[in-house]
């Protein structure tokens, strides 16, 4: 078993997200991944069909 990665963590935690320390060591290390995988994981997939129709439907062009 690896240690946990405590610099890589940090530096998405306060670098990325910009969490006060406060916030970030009240955050679960289950927590800490979710919001990894929501900022980092989503970004590397393109966005399927009904993703982007509800997002055209949302955010309509002019007309």
């Amino acid at each position: 078993m690896s240690a946990f990665p405590w610099s890589e963590a940090m530096r998405f935690g306060l670098g990325v997200l910009k969490l006060p320390p406060e916030a970030f060591w009240k955050m679960s290390p289950r927590e800490l991944a979710a919001a990894w995988g929501a900022v980092m994981g989503d970004a590397a997939r393109p966005m399927d069909r009904v993703s982007l129709e509800q997002l055209m439907e949302r955010f309509p062009d002019g007309r």
